[in-house]
């Protein structure tokens, strides 16, 4: 009877052990499925803030502009408050350059983050091609990823807006290079109005892939503004990337009329149109800052405004005190206005002095995005922030380049040097003569040699051109001469 009994408890504690065990291990699997819900959520809700934290970027290209077009710059003749309250809220660069000194691959360069020469894309799209390559290649690489390819694997909505020029083909497309929207037109120029018989595709503006009707377009500058800040006030979950580049003050200078009353004062009627054109571009910056502003958007969001290239010969721009204009070496032709904005992260009201290149844009924006590459191939540009910011003391180049066909140019500190084709090197102290009128070459043979040496092993990383220009070898060879002084010689070679 005592062994029944034990073996009773012992039955009856092994029962009880084993509700035991089902108890606690439903309850581990229902605190695990808790924990694991809970961890879910937690991490939902950091992409949500890491979304939220990441700011709104845009960049901001004007066309054509001259150096001292704009009061941040110099300028006096042509009032740009709008654009000189965002260099007074933000940072000024003194030193800031583009990689090419035309339109198109001075675009490439920007968009890509690398040298254009890199890809062949030396020159505006004007030229026949080079032996091996067809018209089908004359345009953005497309093995090359662009800012918005970069942007849009941040986690960003993209639209470029205004003038593309960076190749024509469908495979060059904006829709096909990293933008979720596209309004602009695809070549290098138009009207600013409506024509009056249907254009061709280079000159028809696209809204994505249809194209607007010649009798829906006003005044292009202020279409451009308005498309932005549509896409801006969209209700959407993302942040996003707006590439503005205006066509003004590029040709045809085409101005509205009460602008041009405006400046009634300016005799000469190009620089009038040069000056209305101006007018017009800086009050679209400030509509698209105030919209800014008005849907509480300014505290997160940054602003890069530059100019793709120097002043035209042709547009009536003036570039001040720098020799040289659109398509040279010169400081005119490379040297730009550029100014970075960005609310309580970067400082107000600053000039930066060290040399910057438009190349620094797509790393910088990355950076503020908290992105990496997501790209392969090295970039050529480096964050500006942590310079901009003092939080790196160095400079962020030691050394810039650019070539485009017989032309070619090296910055290394205060030493600029100029190389075209087999006429004599120039060689400039930057610090002492920004308007380049001293060649110190034979003063400095150790210098020129340094320098000449350091181009031409850039220049072994380097492809050679696509395609060639239409104004051929002679004109870059005159232009950077030291005999071609003064604007109107200058003008002579576009």
């Amino acid at each position: 009877k005592k062994a029944m009994n034990q073996a009773l408890i012992l039955k009856s504690g092994r029962k009880c052990f084993l509700k035991n065990v089902l108890f606690y291990t439903v309850f581990l699997c229902l605190l695990n499925a808790c924990q694991s819900s809970d961890t879910k959520n937690q991490n939902n809700d950091k992409s949500v803030r890491t979304n939220e934290a990441k700011p709104n970027i845009i960049v901001i290209l004007s066309d054509d502009a001259g150096y001292a077009d704009f009061g941040c710059y110099g300028g006096k003749e042509i009032p740009t408050p709008n654009i000189d309250a965002l260099a007074k809220l933000g940072v000024r660069f003194t030193n800031a350059y583009v990689s090419a000194s035309v339109c198109a691959p001075s675009r490439a360069g920007l968009l890509t983050g690398r040298y254009q020469q890199r890809f062949g894309f030396e020159h505006n799209m004007s030229g026949a091609p080079a032996e091996g390559f067809t018209r089908e290649d004359m345009g953005m690489d497309t093995s090359e990823n662009t800012i918005g390819d970069e942007m849009k694997a941040a986690g960003y909505r993209t639209l470029a807006i205004g003038k593309w020029h960076l190749g024509d083909d469908e495979k060059y497309f904006p829709l096909n290079r990293g933008f979720d929207e596209f309004y602009g037109f695809v070549g290098g120029h138009r009207s600013f109005f409506a024509y009056k018989k249907k254009p061709g595709r280079e000159e028809s503006l696209f809204d994505n892939r249809d194209i607007v009707p010649e009798n829906k377009i006003s005044y292009l500058t202020d279409m451009w503004t308005d498309k932005a800040i549509s896409f801006m006030e969209k209700k959407e979950d993302k942040p996003f990337f707006i590439y503005l580049a205006y066509n003004a003050v590029h040709t045809p200078m085409d101005a509205k009329k009460d602008l041009l009353d405006r400046f009634s004062a300016i005799k000469d009627t190009g620089r009038r149109a040069a000056a209305a054109m101006m007018a017009s571009l800086d009050e679209n910056i400030g509509r698209l800052t105030q919209a800014i502003k008005r849907n509480n958007l300014d505290s997160n969001t940054v602003i890069i405004f530059l100019n793709d290239n120097g002043g035209a010969t042709t547009n009536f721009s003036d570039n001040g005190p720098l020799r040289g204009m659109k398509g040279s070496k010169w400081e005119g032709g490379i040297r730009v206005a550029m100014i970075v904005n960005w609310k309580n992260k970067v400082p107000e009201n600053v000039p930066f002095d060290q040399p910057v290149i438009s190349l620094d844009i797509l790393p910088t924006f990355l950076a503020a995005a908290g992105a990496k590459q997501s790209g392969s191939k090295k970039l050529d540009g480096v964050n500006l922030l942590p310079f901009i910011t003092n939080e790196n003391k160095a400079v962020p180049h030691e050394i810039l380049y650019w070539r485009r066909g017989v032309a070619a140019a090296v910055r290394e500190g205060k030493w600029k040097l100029i190389r075209v084709k087999s006429d004599p090197v120039l060689l400039f102290n930057l610090d002492e003569d920004i308007s380049e009128k001293n060649n110190l070459a034979e003063k400095n043979p150790d210098v020129v040699k340094i320098l000449l040496d350091k181009l031409s092993t850039w220049e072994k990383g380097v492809s050679e051109p696509h395609w060639g220009s239409a104004y051929g070898e002679e004109n870059q060879i005159i232009k950077h001469r030291m005999s071609t002084t003064g604007r109107e010689m200058e003008k002579l070679y576009p």
